[in-house]
C-alpha cells in the first residue's frame, strides 16, 4: 500500500469509567475508499470525532498526511475535509455564498476553484439559489463541494447518506467515486449499511463494541468461492488438506474451503489422484454479509 494519508495507532477513548474505544489501529492509503462498518453504538462516530479533533483521545497517536495531531494540529487538520451526517449551511444564503464564506477560512481558495468544485458536483444550475430551496440530495452535493474546496488529502464522512432515497444514495456514491478518481482523495466512510460498503469501498474495517474486529480488501473477496465438499474418507482428507496448506472448516462429513475459483478443478484432480472419493462439490460465493456475521460472531447491522 502507498504511504498512509491517515494512520491511527493504538488509540483508546475512555468516557467516565466506560471504555468507548480500545486499541484502535487503522491506516488509509492514497486514493483509497475505506468503509468503517459497525452497528449504531459501536464507536464509529467517536472515532470520527477523535480524528477530526472534536474529542480528545486518552492514549495513542493520530497522524494525518505525515503530521501528528498532537504536535502539529493545524497542519494535520488542514489536510482534512469532513461531512458529519447532514451538512449544515446558512439557509438564507445561496449555495455559492456559503462556499465563499467557507473558502475565506482557507488560504488559496480562488473563485475559479469554487466554480470547479460546483461543476464537479453538478450544482451549476442551482448554485445561485438559496440553500433553503435545496433538496437533501442537493445539500449533500453542496456538502461535498464544501468539504473538498481546499483540496484535502483526506475526506471523512460519517453516515453521509442518512435521509437520502435510493436515487440520492446512488448519485452520492457516483460523485464520491468521481472525486477519488479525479483528485486522488482518500476517503474514510463510516456507515452501518453493508450494501453501501459493498458498492462504494475498496476496503472494509469492522468495528464492534469499541474494537476493530476485521479489516479486509473487498476486491480480495471477489473471484473467491466457498466450496462445500463431501470427500471420503473425510478424516484422511482433512489431514491431506492440512498438509497442503488449504484453509477449511469441517462440518461433519463435509468440509468448507475458501479459495480462488480457478483452483477448484485443480483441487478436485489432486484429491482424486490422491485416492479420495469426491462425492459432492458445491461452489458458494461468500457475501459481505456472511463475512460480517462471521467476523462479529453474529453482531447486527443493517444489510
Amino acid at each position: 500500500m502507498q504511504s498512509a494519508v491517515l494512520k491511527v495507532e493504538k488509540v483508546d477513548k475512555l468516557i467516565g469509567r466506560k471504555m468507548i474505544l480500545q486499541d484502535i489501529s487503522i491506516d488509509i492509503g492514497q486514493g483509497e475508499i475505506v468503509g468503517l462498518l459497525g452497528p449504531n453504538g459501536s464507536g464509529k462516530t467517536t472515532l470520527i470525532r477523535l480524528i477530526v479533533g472534536l474529542m480528545k483521545k486518552n492514549n495513542g497517536n493520530i497522524m494525518i498526511n505525515g503530521y501528528s495531531q498532537d504536535e502539529d494540529f493545524l497542519k494535520a487538520m488542514s489536510s482534512v475535509g469532513a461531512i458529519i451526517e447532514n451538512p449544515e449551511f446558512y439557509s438564507y444564503l445561496t449555495g455559492f455564498e456559503n462556499l465563499e464564506m467557507y473558502a475565506a477560512m482557507h488560504d488559496g481558495v480562488t473563485e475559479e476553484r469554487i466554480q470547479e468544485v460546483v461543476e464537479r458536483v453538478r450544482l451549476e444550475d442551482a448554485i445561485h439559489q438559496k440553500v433553503k430551496t435545496y433538496s437533501l440530495g442537493m445539500k449533500q452535493r453542496l456538502g461535498i463541494a464544501q468539504a473538498i474546496l481546499h483540496r484535502p488529502n483526506l475526506l471523512i464522512l460519517d453516515e453521509p447518506t442518512n435521509g437520502l432515497d435510493p436515487a440520492g444514495m446512488k448519485e452520492f456514491r457516483e460523485h464520491l467515486q468521481m472525486l477519488v478518481k479525479e483528485e486522488g482523495t482518500s476517503v474514510l466512510f463510516a456507515t452501518h449499511l453493508l450494501h453501501e460498503v459493498e458498492e462504494l469501498c475498496d476496503r472494509m474495517i469492522i468495528i464492534q463494541k469499541g474494537q476493530i474486529k476485521a479489516s479486509t480488501h473487498l476486491r480480495d473477496m471477489e473471484g473467491k468461492e466457498q466450496v462445500l465438499m463431501n470427500i471420503q474418507p473425510v478424516e484422511k482428507a482433512v489431514s491431506w488438506l492440512d498438509a497442503h496448506d488449504y484453509t477449511y472448516e469441517r462440518n461433519g462429513a463435509r468440509v468448507l474451503l475458501q479459495l480462488n475459483k480457478e483452483r477448484v478443478p485443480e483441487l478436485n484432480k489432486q484429491l482424486v489422484l490422491a485416492g479420495f472419493d469426491v462425492l459432492e462439490m458445491m461452489p458458494q460465493k461468500q457475501s459481505i454479509e456472511e463475512a460480517f456475521m462471521k467476523w462479529t460472531e453474529g453482531g447486527t447491522t443493517d444489510a
